[in-house]
């Protein structure tokens, strides 16, 4: 890598070079894992992916292709024209419905869009022909309910731009982009599919689609939409990303890691973004650094498959050894000219760096907790839920510095059971955030976090259990670099309590922090509870000593679950 610049990038030393560097490296490392045509990269590794090894060989042509465009490396386009004339030959496995080969072709797509001058334009006529058949698949192929919708958009824009079956191609290219309007929430938010699905797909994939599609196809109306959307989702993407550069450890998908920055850059590429360049370039940089200097890459050159190092609990069924190199998106600033002031502008603080915060978001109804002393970002889930993909959808909290625990961290466990599901938001606001969900054994439970500094506040009314039913809370796990504390508040010993006849309140205080001699937490904070055990109804007063007051009220009157309701009651 090339010397750090530490005069235009204060924050991270950082500068377009380091990203070209970067680039090129990955590219050189996967070069020789090509087979002799070059249509297939097999990457090394025991682990492959539930589509089976020759998927996986596509995905490694295909998303490293992806680099090289956003690179613009002719060299290394070449060999990828090779690999396309002996992919679509009879190498590769037909696009079919719900089939992983849909995923690479828009990356293929997409790839040949941004590059056709260097890459498409220079193929032979049967070539092309036979890349365009190949990819039409895609244009029919039935797609998983998610984010999967906007692959046949991004095949169906680089096929009408060449003309190959133009109507079905603005068929696909609409079809698509109305199927997301019923999974746009607002203020910038998509779930991912039905449901309540929030995560970093959102930004490469649900915002990154839509916005270069309309940038590429130069659709003023849909850049407008599009890139207002993107515009408003980055206010809030970018308190996800903590001092040290590491995004928030949430969702599914997190081996690609240096992914989250796509959207950054994608605001400034676009020019749709409420972050000035320094601030862009300061997230962006801020997060590949974090990941190459704790063993994202391997010795020889390599993603690996997991998050700093090899780490198979971010894994699912379909990451394979070439998935990681969905990280290629990160790479998409690199359109950008090197005279653009995202790259010459000074790196300036983002939003983990100026002053601690509690901000709520609205349509994950998540609360994101900030502090600048130790740069850590926390996430407490309030709203998103993938049961699929537990424990990095369930679960209360989550934070840029720890991953979820096999000993179910964050979480409110009734009877010996630690699901959380049906989990309806009860809104969010200055300092707090609440919700519902269903527990062990049919129970539903409320809960509350109220937060300041690095403290919370945590309340749980447990409704519908059995009396004499164990509930056990959790905290936040320990990880390298930080503590986590635990102090119980109300009818807890440690972190356990027993329901009574009716529903039971259970109240702790918590901190995740890195400083190494906070203000004891009896200090912090103050809580009183006031309310008759057994009848439900409960005031939880929070008073912080520098603060304001706040009194929460818990109503569930009968104990049935059907009878919980939820009033905040600001002082």
């Amino acid at each position: 890598m090339p010397d750090e610049d530490r005069t235009l990038s204060p924050y991270t030393g950082y500068t377009r070079a380091h990203w070209e560097a970067a680039a090129d490296s990955l590219l050189a490392a996967v070069a020789p894992y090509a087979t002799e045509n070059g249509a297939l990269y097999h990457l090394p590794g025991a682990h492959t992916s539930w589509s089976g090894r020759l998927s996986d060989g596509l995905e490694g042509y295909a998303r490293t292709l992806l680099l090289a465009a956003f690179r613009r490396d002719e060299k290394a386009l070449e060999r990828y024209a090779d690999g396309l004339a002996a992919g679509t030959a009879g190498v590769w496995p037909r696009v079919e419905d719900r089939s992983q080969p849909l995923v690479e072709a828009a990356s293929i797509a997409l790839a040949l869009r941004l590059t056709r001058p260097l890459l498409w334009d220079r193929l032979d006529d049967g070539v092309r022909q036979r890349a365009a058949a190949w990819l039409g698949d895609a244009l029919t192929a039935e797609p998983w309910s998610c984010n999967w919708e906007l692959f046949p958009v991004t095949v169906g824009g680089f096929l009408a731009e060449v003309g190959h079956e133009p109507e079905a191609s603005r068929a696909a290219i609409e079809r698509g982009l109305e199927r997301i309007e019923e999974w746009y929430v607002g203020d910038g938010w998509y779930t991912d599919g039905p449901g309540r699905a929030f995560d970093y797909y959102n930004g490469w994939a649900m915002h990154l689609y839509p916005v270069l599609h309309a940038w590429l196809a130069d659709d003023t109306r849909l850049l407008d939409l599009y890139g207002g959307r993107l515009s408003r989702h980055l206010t809030d993407y970018a308190r996800l990303f903590g001092g040290d550069g590491a995004p928030m450890r949430q969702g599914r998908s997190l081996t690609y890691r240096f992914a989250t920055t796509a959207p950054l850059w994608l605001g400034a590429l676009t020019g749709r973004t409420p972050l000035s360049p320094g601030e862009t370039r300061r997230l962006a940089s801020g997060a590949l650094r974090h990941f190459l200097d704790r063993g994202a890459v391997d010795e020889r050159g390599l993603l690996t498959l997991g998050w700093h190092g090899p780490d198979e609990t971010v894994l699912q069924g379909y990451s394979g050894p070439a998935s990681p190199y969905w990280a290629s998106k990160a790479f998409v600033g690199l359109l950008l000219p090197p005279d653009h002031e995202v790259w010459t502008a000074r790196e300036e603080p983002g939003p983990t760096d100026r002053a601690d915060a509690v901000t709520p978001v609205g349509p994950p109804n998540w609360l994101l907790q900030t502090t600048t002393s130790d740069g850590l970002v926390r996430l407490h889930n309030h709203g998103s839920e993938d049961v699929r993909y537990d424990p990095y959808y369930t679960r209360l909290g989550y934070s840029t510095a720890t991953a979820p625990s096999t000993s179910y961290d964050n979480s409110v466990i009734v009877g010996d059971d630690p699901s959380r599901t049906d989990i309806e938001p009860l809104g969010a606001g200055d300092g707090w955030v609440a919700s519902r969900h269903t527990a062990g054994g049919g129970a539903r439970v409320v809960n509350l976090v109220v937060a300041r500094g690095a403290v919370e506040v945590r309340a749980h009314l447990v409704a519908g259990a059995d009396p004499g039913t164990p509930v056990r809370v959790t905290g936040w796990p320990e990880d390298d670099g930080v503590h986590a504390e635990f102090l119980p508040a109300h009818n807890l010993l440690d972190s356990v309590g027993v329901t009574g006849p009716g529903a039971t309140l259970f109240v702790a205080l918590a901190r995740l922090t890195g400083e190494p001699d906070p203000l004891p937490l009896t200090e912090s904070v103050s809580v009183k509870v006031e309310g008759e055990e057994g009848q439900g109804e409960y005031d939880v007063r929070v008073s912080w000593p520098s603060g304001p007051s706040t009194c929460f009220r818990f109503r569930a009157s009968d104990g049935r679950p059907s009878a919980s309701s939820w009033s905040v009651k600001p002082r």
